[in-house]
């Protein structure tokens, strides 16, 4: 009971960092609470940046920031080694990656070769500096936002590094009222810096060993892998969801019957976060707006729910 009230207060804790953004900030949640990483995309002044730091504010964990941009070299992120005069010897000096929550703020503003840094980070959570292998923490996650509406100065992540994010999020601008609420809210400060820590890394991972066991049965791992395997049989589809896809499905859904307060997954948690997993991974042959939400749109219509 602990653990359910804890989460509970973590959305809470972030629900009053970002007004009027709910949904987002538990589909937050529950992608810490899977061990994945998370693509914040929308335009400018958002809240993108300001809803990373509080993550990380909320749940006590060490916090770096990269601001990517053109210049940016592979070993401003990962580290590399230092020459230092008075030995002459080299030092390995470990960069900003290093971290428990790293912030990659405009991550398409660097050059391929720079995004590409975070590839092994991201999916072996490990960096090779040197020739050496060096651990990053247990509890790593990268959130890394993209402004979508920019096209001078931008590199359009790859289809690879989309997909080693668990989720895509869209945070959208705010209502009138929402709005209203916020502008009183900055009025006296940054509600962020009043944010305090509501639980620990250690107890988000001794949570995470618990998620991993919350039931899915099989009917439910068939449901998943039916709808993975349709979007790679609609002939608008350019590029399919991979195992990965569907193996994300079953994590977050995993965590979002935790959320829910239940040990285990229906199909209402697979469907509730099945956007967020599959939008950034399925690819339409006609890229124009909203296409690839409506080949997955059809492909939930399409699959039979089990019973």
């Amino acid at each position: 009971m602990y653990f359910k009230d804890m989460i509970k207060e973590l959305i809470e804790a972030l629900n009053g960092v970002l007004l009027g953004k709910r949904e987002s900030v538990e589909m937050l949640a529950t992608a810490l609470l899977a061990d994945g990483h998370v693509l914040i995309e929308d335009v400018p002044g958002t809240g993108k940046t300001t809803l990373a730091k509080a993550l990380a504010a909320a749940i006590g964990a060490d916090f770096a920031r990269i601001q990517f941009t053109p210049d940016l070299l592979p070993a401003d992120v990962t580290g590399g080694a230092v020459f230092k005069a008075n030995t002459g010897d080299f030092e390995i000096r470990k960069g900003p990656v290093f971290t428990q929550v790293l912030l990659a703020d405009e991550i398409n503003r660097a050059s391929p070769r720079t995004q590409s840094a975070l590839l092994e980070a991201m999916e072996e959570r490990q960096v090779s500096l040197e020739g050496e292998r060096h651990a990053l923490p247990e509890l790593f996650m990268v959130l890394a936002t993209e402004n979508p509406v920019e096209f001078h100065g931008v590199f359009p992540l790859p289809e690879a590094q989309m997909d080693r994010f668990m989720i895509r999020l869209s945070l959208g601008y705010p209502s009138e009222r929402t709005e209203l609420d916020i502008l009183r809210s900055h009025r006296e400060g940054r509600p962020l810096d009043s944010l305090h820590a509501v639980t620990t890394p250690n107890e988000i991972l001794e949570l995470r060993n618990s998620i991993r066991k919350i039931h899915v049965d099989e009917a439910l791992d068939r449901y998943v892998v039916s709808l993975v395997q349709k979007t790679r049989t609609d002939p608008s589809v350019r590029l399919a969801a991979s195992p990965r896809a569907g193996i994300n499905l079953v994590k977050m859904a995993q965590a979002s019957a935790f959320v829910a307060g239940r040990d285990f997954v229906n199909p209402d948690d697979i469907q509730k976060v099945f956007y967020p997993v599959m939008e950034h991974r399925v690819f339409a042959k006609d890229n124009g707006p909203g296409v690839s939400r409506q080949i997955l749109e059809n492909v939930l219509k399409q699959v039979k729910i089990p019973k």
